[in-house]
This record gives structure tokens, C-alpha cells and sequence, in this order.
């Protein structure tokens, strides 16, 4: 019996194959990990100030929630809860008239 060897495009396509599944596993691994780390890292963070990282605290503004650090004085807001009070009347004025509300004022370093 006689074995017949592959021919060279017979051997190309295997490799061609065997790198695909290479490329699929290691985007599945890739994703996985990152999704492990995305997991992990929200965890160590969430409602942490990314300046000074101390606690936030949570704040109503015309049905919008902030986030305020009492530390360093930082406020966040997410992109959808600007996005709300973006279309509404007076937007500006509202949030500078929160902000220097007297009790946010004394909060304030000289």
C-alpha cells in the first residue's frame, strides 16, 4: 500500500485552517479575559472618584443622579443623564445655581 501525500494546495488549506482556529480561540480567550479584567476592575472602582478615588456620593439634579466627591470636590455626571438635561430649558443656569448652593459653597477649600 502506498500512502499518497498531500499536495501543496491540500497543505496550505489545512494550515490556512489550523491558523483560523488558532485566530478563534485566541479572540474567544482574548474577549474572555478582558471581560474577567472589565468585571474585576468595576468592582475596585464603581463609585470610586477616578481623581482622588475616594467614595462618591450619589445627588438628585432636576431627576438626574451625580455623582459628587466630597474630598476633591469633583462631580460626574453620565453621558445619557447630560443628554436629558441638555433638552431642557435653562439647562446651565440650573446646574450652576445647584452647585453654588450655600451648603455645596462651604464644602469648598480657600
Amino acid at each position: 500500500m502506498v500512502s499518497k501525500k498531500p499536495s501543496e494546495a491540500e497543505e496550505e488549506y489545512m494550515a490556512r485552517e489550523e491558523a483560523e482556529k488558532k485566530r478563534r480561540l485566541a479572540i474567544a480567550n482574548t474577549k474572555h479575559l478582558a471581560d474577567a479584567d472589565r468585571e474585576r476592575l468595576k468592582e475596585l472602582h464603581h463609585m470610586r472618584c477616578p481623581r482622588c478615588g475616594m467614595a462618591l456620593s450619589k445627588l438628585a439634579l432636576h431627576g438626574v443622579e451625580v455623582a459628587r466627591c466630597f474630598d476633591c470636590h469633583g462631580i460626574f455626571i453620565g453621558e445619557d443623564d447630560i443628554k436629558k438635561l441638555v433638552g431642557e430649558e435653562g439647562y446651565w443656569s440650573r446646574v450652576m445655581q445647584f452647585f453654588a448652593r450655600k451648603e455645596y459653597a462651604q464644602d469648598k477649600e480657600p
